[in-house]
């Protein structure tokens, strides 16, 4: 019962990250494919939980951080091209 309730929700899942790309591929401006972005790295992180419950295995919880951390990293780098037009300022001494 329970390995159905989880292979529907990797189900619904997956539809939301085709989603997501489709937003990411078609979204009508730079802030709405950078949510569409953070949501697909949320949607993979869900999704890696539950194929690590489905094989009772505790392997995935680095790779559960890896794609959190990697995902944050990018949305604060786009925001902050967003807001100053680069991601890494250069400071130079004259």
């Amino acid at each position: 019962m329970i390995y159905t309730i989880l292979l529907i929700s990797i189900f619904f899942l997956v539809l939301s990250i085709i989603a997501a790309v489709y937003r990411l591929i078609k979204g009508p401006s730079i802030p709405d494919k950078v949510q569409a972005l953070d949501a697909i790295g949320i949607n993979l992180i869900a999704v890696v939980a539950i194929i690590s419950v489905m094989l009772r295995t505790t392997a995935f919880f680095e790779v559960i951080l890896l794609i959190g951390i990697l995902s944050f990293i990018g949305t604060i780098a786009f925001a902050r091209y967003l807001e100053r037009g680069v991601v890494i300022e250069h400071k130079r001494s004259k």
